[in-house]
């Protein structure tokens, strides 16, 4: 039996400003390592053996927060195509140090001209359903921006050809991402329509649990809930 680990990163600071942030490259808010700390006390109650992350910075910043409480350190390695992937290369690692595999396919939906406006002036501008439409339907993009579809087209090959194998080989891994690319694999996972995705949500810090088989079908789904919060 092989675990897979999705877990949305920790609120940050646009979040909690109620913006549009898409790829824009923010940090996280000030007062998350309660939730850092309840997720890393659920995720190492079990082997992880690979980690991937989104390459934006409330991402990478949360896998090194939750790491933080297991007393190591990531290493974060670059698989796409880029001289990070190439230079950024190295030898020997201590046993505090765990390589975390980034990768942009795991960023946040692209939100175009949206992104750094407040949501409820938007909504106020727009109105309500057409906002949701952009946020959580699969096939309405924002302005200038991606639909999920989109996002599953980016997501899902990737998936396929970095957790899937892992998962095949009874490895358990651990995948940290912005909510839409989440939203694109659970899709993917549990086969759930392009209707019903709209209202498929994951909260900041949320954490779901998934258990394969040998043949890599799905035997188990949890929505796991974070003691104290």
């Amino acid at each position: 039996m092989a675990k897979l680990f999705l877990l949305r990163h920790l609120k940050s600071q646009w979040n909690q400003e109620n913006r549009f942030t898409g790829w824009v490259d923010v940090p996280l808010a000030k007062g998350q390592e309660k939730m850092a700390k309840a997720c890393a006390k659920i995720i190492f109650k079990n082997r992880i053996d690979v980690v991937y992350s989104s390459s934006l910075f409330r991402n990478m910043d949360t896998v090194a927060e939750i790491l933080e409480h297991e007393k190591k350190y990531p290493l974060f390695i670059h698989i796409d195509k880029s001289r990070m992937k190439d230079w950024s290369r190295f030898i020997d690692i201590s046993n505090k140090d765990i390589p975390v595999y980034v990768t942009e396919k795991l960023n946040e939906r692209f939100y175009g001209k949206l992104q750094g406006m407040d949501k409820q002036k938007v909504i106020k501008k727009y109105g309500e359903e057409k906002v949701r439409l952009w946020r959580r339907s699969y096939n309405i993009a924002p302005p200038v921006g991606e639909s999920l579809k989109d996002v599953f087209k980016r997501t899902t090959p990737f998936y396929k050809k970095y957790v899937e194998p892992e998962l095949k080989k009874g490895r358990n891994v651990l995948l940290v991402g912005s909510h839409n690319p989440l939203r694109a694999i659970v899709k993917h996972i549990e086969k759930i329509s392009e209707k019903d995705i709209i209202d498929f949500e994951i909260a900041f810090g949320g954490l779901l649990e998934y258990d394969f088989d040998k043949k890599n079908n799905l035997v188990k789904k949890e929505i796991v809930k974070l003691a104290g919060l």
